[in-house]
């Protein structure tokens, strides 16, 4: 229930218009068919950037255990190309949104989330969106 109330928050403080953004980059790529691949990743985050609470984002070197295309020379070359045409951009957007947020002491927590985003805007290659793992131990659900 609280993830549900975060989110609903975090839709109104930023998440729809940084989300739109991702969709909107997503769209652009996806007209040239070299783009394809960082359309899909732009519409992958820009659910994440929707609805963040509950998920987060990792290296697929963390997940897997092992390097891939992403992790590689081919993944920094694709991440430099995604830098300088779309990156700064969705960066700007999230940066703007946590200083709006950060005015606030109940929107901190919504601008350190901005700034989580900021950080995978600049270079989302290598990254996937996975659930929120839960620490294991005695505490309480």
């Amino acid at each position: 229930m609280l993830r549900l109330l975060l989110n609903l928050i975090w839709f109104v403080c930023g998440g729809l218009l940084m989300g739109l953004g991702w969709w909107l980059a997503g769209l652009v790529a996806a007209l040239s068919i070299v783009g394809i691949p960082w359309a899909r990743s732009c519409f992958v985050i820009g659910n994440f950037s929707f609805f963040p609470f509950g998920q987060e984002v990792r290296s697929h070197r963390d997940l897997t255990g092992r390097n891939d295309w992403g992790n590689g020379p081919l993944g920094f070359l694709g991440n430099v190309i995604w830098f300088l045409l779309a990156g700064w951009w969705l960066a700007i957007g999230h940066l703007a949104s946590a200083l709006a947020c950060f005015v606030t002491i109940i929107g901190i927590p919504f601008g350190l989330q901005h700034i989580k985003l900021t950080v995978i805007a600049l270079a989302p290659i290598g990254m996937a969106v996975v659930p929120t793992s839960r620490p294991s131990g005695g505490g309480a659900a």
